[in-house]
């Protein structure tokens, strides 16, 4: 019997960068729920399979929000989801509040439009990157600067306050310092706060100065204090993840010759290489935390109503009862489910379709410019950054004839 000093520990050892720990593979096949201890020492149940995944995040009874958030068990001490956050009571209103506002934002037909401007910016990019003398870093050079870049014009952010916001993002997902965390977040919300008042006094064609509007005009009860914590989210999330999945995706292809070779003679495949990516990609070991807001059953296992639950989309899109050979790359792959790299259901990422035109873009433009690229350091002694909520590579050293 397993007691309560001797569970499993997060996070769980990988034997590389692109391996996801095998220690999800042997829970998995004990049940699709375990109790764990997190990186903080508290307890949580980590869910692993993909059905049960799929399920709880489109499971209202688990949430964000803590109706005790100083005793809630966290995650880690990050200060953005390594606990609790939103307000209990109102949760569930506020989310649904946020989405309305920001969906029309990254609509289809939006983000579509934008697809020529993406592909602009990464030819800029790689014309300056063809000046430089390799080895380059191609996350300094494509991997950060193109997100940064597009997040910034959709929001009205001043591009020039990348390294800015950067920093202040770099030190906001830190894992191990709660207070380093908790006072960068405070400072990104007052940086965000000093660009409401620029919006509100001379607006512009951008997310922000929408938000703006809406709060000026009284149609929704919408504060400033919520235009900053919405923008903030936006800023952080519009750029962080896809730069790890421009640095993951990069290795995984040439690390899989063949299947690049077929990339480059057929454009085609790009949307599916993207989407396998995006199934295969792990670049964080973190997770996303939820707290039971009722005792839920799951099969023999009772989650008692304050209970964190872990749910994992990296361990998901590994699961073999859903995807045949999950730990092989393959852009050929069909996928009779869709992966969870995006979320699911309320919970789907809002910039999917943006995320999918900047990547898209990336891997059908970067090889086809550079034809030779090639890792000018062994795979294997890439460096992961194991501190950051987001995880990702430090740095992506890249050559060519």
């Amino acid at each position: 019997m397993t007691t309560s000093t001797d569970l499993p520990q997060l996070p769980f050892a990988r034997r590389d960068v692109f391996d996801v720990p095998e220690r999800y593979r042997a829970l998995r096949a004990d049940g699709p729920i375990a109790r764990v201890r997190t990186q903080t020492g508290d307890l949580a149940w980590l869910v692993t399979t993909y059905e049960e995944t799929r399920r709880l995040l489109a499971d209202d009874r688990l949430g964000r929000s803590h109706p005790d958030p100083d005793r809630a068990p966290r995650i880690s001490n990050s200060a953005l989801f390594g606990g609790p956050s939103g307000d209990f009571a109102t949760e569930k209103a506020t989310h649904d509040r946020m989405r309305r506002l920001l969906v029309p934002a990254f609509s289809r037909r939006r983000t579509n439009a934008l697809r020529e401007h993406v592909q602009s910016i990464v030819d800029e990019l790689l014309d300056r990157m063809a000046k430089r003398t390799p080895p380059v870093d191609l996350h300094e050079e494509l991997s950060f600067p193109l997100p940064a870049l597009v997040i910034c014009e959709l929001l009205g952010v001043p591009y020039e306050d990348r390294d800015h916001f950067r920093e202040l993002s770099d030190r906001t997902a830190g894992l191990a310092d709660a207070a380093a965390s908790a006072a960068a977040k405070r400072e990104l919300a007052a940086y965000v706060h000093r660009l409401i008042a620029v919006k509100r006094a001379a607006p512009a064609e951008d997310v922000l100065s929408d938000l703006v509007a809406v709060a000026d005009s009284g149609r929704e009860d919408l504060t400033d204090d919520d235009i900053a914590a919405m923008a903030s989210s936006l800023l952080f999330a519009g750029h962080e993840t896809t730069v790890a999945r421009i640095d993951y995706g990069t290795v995984l292809l040439l690390s899989h010759p063949t299947q690049l070779a077929a990339l480059r003679r057929d454009p085609d495949l790009v949307p599916g290489a993207v989407e396998e990516i995006m199934r295969m990609a792990a670049p964080s070991d973190h997770g996303l935390p939820r707290y039971a807001r009722v005792d839920i059953e799951m099969g023999d296992v009772t989650i008692r109503a304050g209970d964190a639950v872990l749910l994992l989309p990296m361990a998901a899109n590994r699961d073999e009862q859903v995807f045949p050979d999950p730990d092989r790359f393959d852009i050929f792959r069909t996928l009779a489910e869709p992966h969870l790299g995006f979320g699911y259901a309320h919970h789907f990422c809002i910039g999917a379709g943006l995320a999918r035109i900047e990547l898209q873009t990336v891997f059908g433009t970067l090889f086809r410019r550079f034809p030779t690229l090639a890792l000018a350091v062994p795979a294997e002694r890439l460096r992961r950054l194991t501190q950051r909520l987001t995880g990702g590579l430090a740095e992506l050293p890249v050559t060519w004839e």
